[in-house]
Parts: C-alpha cells; structure tokens; sequence
C-alpha cells in the first residue's frame, strides 16, 4: 500500500511518516496539500482544450530539439523504459512540457552551462487560457514542493532549510500528459508510459482517472496501483534525491499501465517534476558512510539520463 499523509499533522510527525514510506516504497500520497481546486480545475481544463485541437496545430510548439523538454511533444517521440535500459514500443501519449519563466538577464541563466535547463518555453497561441493555467499551478505546486522538501530534511536529520540554497534556482520541469483511449490493441510490450525511475528530486502527480494509471513496483515485484485521482497528489523519490540519501530512500521503478480493453476515456496526468540548481553537486549526505555514487552535478546527471528517451 501507498501510505497517505495529511500535510494538516505536525511537522515532526509527518517527516517521520515521510521517511518511513520514502525507506520502504519512496511512494506516498498527500491530502491537505494547499493547492487550490480552483487552480488544479483550470490547468485541466486548458489541458484539454490543447489536446483537442489537430495535430498540425499542436505541432506549431513542438520540441525543437530531443535534449529540450519543452513545447508538444507528439505520439511516439518519447519511450520512458529507455531511462533504465530497456527497448520498448514508444509510449501511448502525447505531452505538452515547460521549464521555468520569467527569468533574470544574467550569466547564470544565459550561459552555454545553463544549457538545456533554462531553454525557452513554447507558449501556443491556443487556447490562450493555456499560459496562465500553467504559470498559476507552477506557483502554486512549487510552494507545496518546498514545503515536502523541508519534510525530507527533517526526515534525515537535517535542518528544515537543507536544500534551500540548492533550489533556488530550480531547473523543474511541469508537463501535460494526455493518455488518449487505444484505436487498436496496443503493440506487445507497449505501454501509456514504460517502466522508469525520475531523474529528479522529487515528482508530483495529479491525474484526473486511475483507470489505466500510475503502478508502483514493489518490493516483492508486484504492482501496486496508488489512489491519484480527486484531491490527492502523488509524491514520489527520484534518482537525484535517492544519491543524495545513498540508496536510504529508493527510487522506484514505476509505469502507467493501459486500460481496459474497450476502455474509450482520456486520461490526464499533471507530473511537476522538482529539481534542484544544475550546478549543485550531488554526493552522499552522510560523512559517516561510504558513498555508493561519485558526486554529479545535476545537470550532468539529467543530460545524460534524458537524452536516452528521445524516439
């Protein structure tokens, strides 16, 4: 089971929940998150106004190159099992993606280092309510991303503030994902999404249905299928944070299954990807321990890793 926290509880209580769930299945669901439902229904619903419109008409923002993770991204462009290694069909979606905004005109943001972290965004001109949707639900994600952060430094002993001087700067990636219903059977081995780690420290899921939705690998290699829809998020460990924690807290494997045969619905998925500055260096928290990773810096680990999913 995926356990649920409400982010109502005592700080001290939840870091200790936090832990629990991140040492034994880096999965948790979260209630009492402080996103507003006003601002969740509005992204859905411009999400679904993009998904809609033609193929030749999303395509206008395609993602301009494979190492940038912005703008549409079309139908068999991206196959996530690549991630760990594997060769799958692409998977059964199609994705509109954006990084950070409203960036300051210094070296930091504009040089080559920053490369592909702070790449521009492809704003579509349709529909218009698209843009500000994404902006709101990013201010809004992020100031509950910082507030998990704190949890897991406080899980490990840290002080609350650990990561903040290595987030300010936060290359994070917010994408729309639309699971559109299968025409025909799918391709062996395919699936909405193949069996991954996240690159990053942290992933938030909101999705409008859990029929054919996230399955989490558990230890016994069964899948375990977390309640996602309605008002909770999903919250989860990615690779950068499991080096961080040296393999304490894991990052599991996970996918998003298919529906039912006959099954005719789309199904969106909001993943806020949190990442740290890329220039932080990642390396074992724990000077007491021998580090099972060498350091990396953040950027480097995400190049290396992303590049791997382009079709």
């Amino acid at each position: 089971m995926i356990p649920v926290l409400d982010l109502a509880a005592d700080d001290r209580v939840l870091a200790a929940q936090l832990g629990a769930a991140f040492r034994d299945i880096g999965f948790v669901s979260i209630v009492n998150h402080g996103v507003p439902a006003p601002t969740v229904r509005a992204l859905y619903e411009a999400a679904n106004a993009f998904f809609d419109l033609p193929g030749n008409v999303k395509r206008r923002v395609a993602r301009p190159r494979p190492d940038q993770n912005r703008g549409y991204i079309a139908y068999g462009e991206e196959t996530l099992a690549r991630l760990g290694g594997q060769q799958t069909p692409p998977d059964y979606k199609e994705i509109f993606s954006i990084g950070p905004f409203d960036l300051p005109d210094d070296a930091y943001y504009t040089s080559p280092a920053a490369y592909p972290s702070f790449a521009p965004n492809l704003w579509p001109a349709e529909p218009p309510e698209l843009q500000p949707a994404m902006r709101a639900y990013w201010q809004a994600i992020t100031v509950l991303a910082r507030r998990v952060l704190g949890l897991c430094a406080l899980a490990l002993d840290l002080p609350a503030d650990h990561f903040a001087a290595m987030t300010d700067r936060q290359i994070s990636m917010l994408r729309l994902i639309c699971y559109p219903p299968y025409e025909r059977a799918p391709e062996a081995g395919q699936l909405r999404a193949g069996v991954h780690t996240d690159l990053n420290m942290l992933t938030f899921v909101h999705a409008n249905s859990d029929t054919g939705g996230l399955e989490v690998r558990a230890r016994d290699g069964s899948w375990v299928a977390p309640a996602a829809a309605g008002d909770a998020f999903v919250v989860n460990v990615g690779d950068i944070l499991m080096r961080w924690t040296n393999d304490h807290w894991v990052s599991t494997p996970h996918r998003v299954a298919n529906p039912p045969t006959g099954w005719g619905e789309r199904r969106i998925s909001i993943p806020f990807f949190f990442q740290a500055n890329y220039d932080t260096v990642v390396q074992c928290l724990r000077p007491d321990e021998t580090p099972k990773y060498p350091p990396v810096s953040v950027g480097a680990y995400r190049a290396e890793r992303f590049a791997r999913t382009a079709s």
